[in-house]
């Protein structure tokens, strides 16, 4: 039997009854988008604030170990600014929290620098942030990093508009990006791996979203839960996707991966070289990668 995210420690199902659980408290505070990638606020002239909070996760534990903290900076501010671009808006501004049992300047400098980077690359500020020495919750050596984007946005795409037929359409991503590292790394106990891929940042997706917010009727970020998963948080009830498996080529960490994970895990918890997805009726000359029906 292969490796399950599950048996690693990490429940997919857990996670969504939290954000079940939650729903009803949060909504009553007259909040929009939630359990969607990026919550929503209604300004008084109609605009809306999208916003998300996230971390890197487990990812930060090898990137450390491997001297690569600048790129989990990198994937840290992309995820964020992805999650509120699926929503169409421009991001605004960026924030984020470094915890540690003692924090070191350098390892904090290399986060910032590297969040900062692609800050500049979608014309977002990274306005500030909090360090908080914790030796009380994390054990020494231990040190944790996450981040909250806030854009704007004037009409939000939120996925009412999907009808069967459309097409979804892919974005290729760098590799595993930042999700399902508690699974990897049980698996680099047994089998090394060394391909770029592997801990490649985060691809930021800003520039596939401007070109096609006109006139796509959703996006998905592909993160915890798969391209199906993801893509079900923007459908309507009512439709699903249905995805042509064999429609890309996989990046080589996938191959890698599937020696140790049934296919059907691997398409629950990784983005299998998809990161992100637009909906559309008319997808042109861009890569299809399923439909709606």
């Amino acid at each position: 039997m292969g490796k399950t995210y599950d048996a690693a420690g990490v429940s997919l199902a857990k996670a969504d009854a939290v954000v079940e659980r939650l729903r009803a408290a949060v909504e009553s505070t007259g909040a929009r988008g939630f359990g969607a990638f990026a919550g929503l606020h209604e300004l008084p002239d109609g605009r809306f604030l999208a916003a998300s909070t996230d971390g890197v996760g487990t990812k930060l534990i090898l990137q450390r170990e491997r001297g690569r903290l600048r790129d989990a900076g990198r994937d840290l501010a992309a995820h964020c600014i992805n999650d509120v671009a699926t929503t169409g808006a421009e991001p605004l501004f960026l924030l984020d929290y470094v915890a540690a049992n003692s924090i070191e300047l350098e390892q904090v400098a290399e986060l910032v620098e590297g969040m900062a980077e692609v800050a500049r690359a979608a014309g977002c500020a990274l306005v500030g942030g909090e360090t908080a020495e914790l030796p009380g919750i994390y054990r020494e050596g231990e040190l944790d990093f996450a981040g909250t984007c806030v854009g704007l946005v004037e009409r939000p795409i939120d996925g009412s508009r999907v009808e069967a037929g459309d097409a979804v359409i892919g974005f290729p991503s760098a590799g595993v990006h930042a999700n399902g590292f508690t699974l990897v790394r049980r698996i680099l106990e047994e089998e090394g791996y060394d391909g770029e891929d592997l801990l490649a940042p985060t691809r930021l997706y800003l520039d596939d979203v401007r070109a096609w917010r006109d006139c796509a009727h959703a996006f998905a970020h592909v993160t915890g839960g798969g391209i199906l998963g993801n893509l079900e948080r923007v459908l309507p009830e009512g439709r699903r996707a249905v995805i042509d498996w064999d429609a890309w080529g996989r990046p080589a960490v996938f191959e890698w991966l599937a020696r140790h994970v049934p296919e059907d895990e691997l398409r629950r918890v990784f983005n299998l070289g998809i990161g992100f997805c637009a909906v559309v009726a008319d997808p042109g000359e861009a890569l299809v990668i399923g439909e709606i029906r």
